[in-house]
């Protein structure tokens, strides 16, 4: 009888068919290319962003500032839930840096407006706090996109150079 012959005939075929197929992709990151030592940067939408807001117990916490986030997760006392500075975090909270200021209005990506004493302070915060003592994990997809959606071409991903894992623990 033919049948066996005919079900290992479809075996082959079939083996023939998956191992002509790609391997599956690895989870889409979005690459940019500096140069070739550039880990991938991660980009965060505001619903991704929220995720990480320091309400779940043991889930990483994440504050964006200037478009660039932060894992603040060692800094849990601070900006972890029922902490002081957590109205913060899960967002882009910019204005509310600049600002020293925790208002739900004022905890948006949004600089217009702000003095000239105001983006100076963010900026100090900005490179004496948060690049001083926080792991970048990424970046929003305002400062990676255009208003668009197309990549944008001047984005320059934040050094770190002071950022030593050992000061964590």
């Amino acid at each position: 009888s033919g049948g066996g012959m005919a079900g290992g005939a479809a075996g082959l075929l079939l083996a023939a068919l998956l191992a002509a197929l790609p391997a599956a992709p690895a989870e889409p990151r979005l690459r940019f290319s500096p140069g070739p030592a550039e880990a991938p940067v991660r980009l965060f939408t505001e619903p991704e962003l929220a995720r990480y807001d320091g309400q779940q117990e043991g889930q990483p916490i994440y504050l964006a500032v200037k478009g660039v986030v932060f894992d603040v997760t060692s800094g849990k006392e601070f900006y972890g839930k029922g902490a002081p500075y957590n109205a913060l975090v899960g967002k882009d909270s910019t204005r509310g840096v600049a600002k020293m200021s925790l208002d739900p209005a004022d905890l948006t990506h949004d600089t217009t407006g702000l003095t000239e004493e105001e983006l100076k302070s963010l900026d100090d915060i900005f490179n004496n706090v948060y690049k001083a003592k926080y792991p970048i994990v990424g970046y929003t997809s305002r400062r990676i996109l255009n208003e668009d959606g197309s990549p944008n071409l001047d984005f320059k991903p934040e050094d770190q150079p002071h950022f030593n894992i050992k000061d964590e623990f």
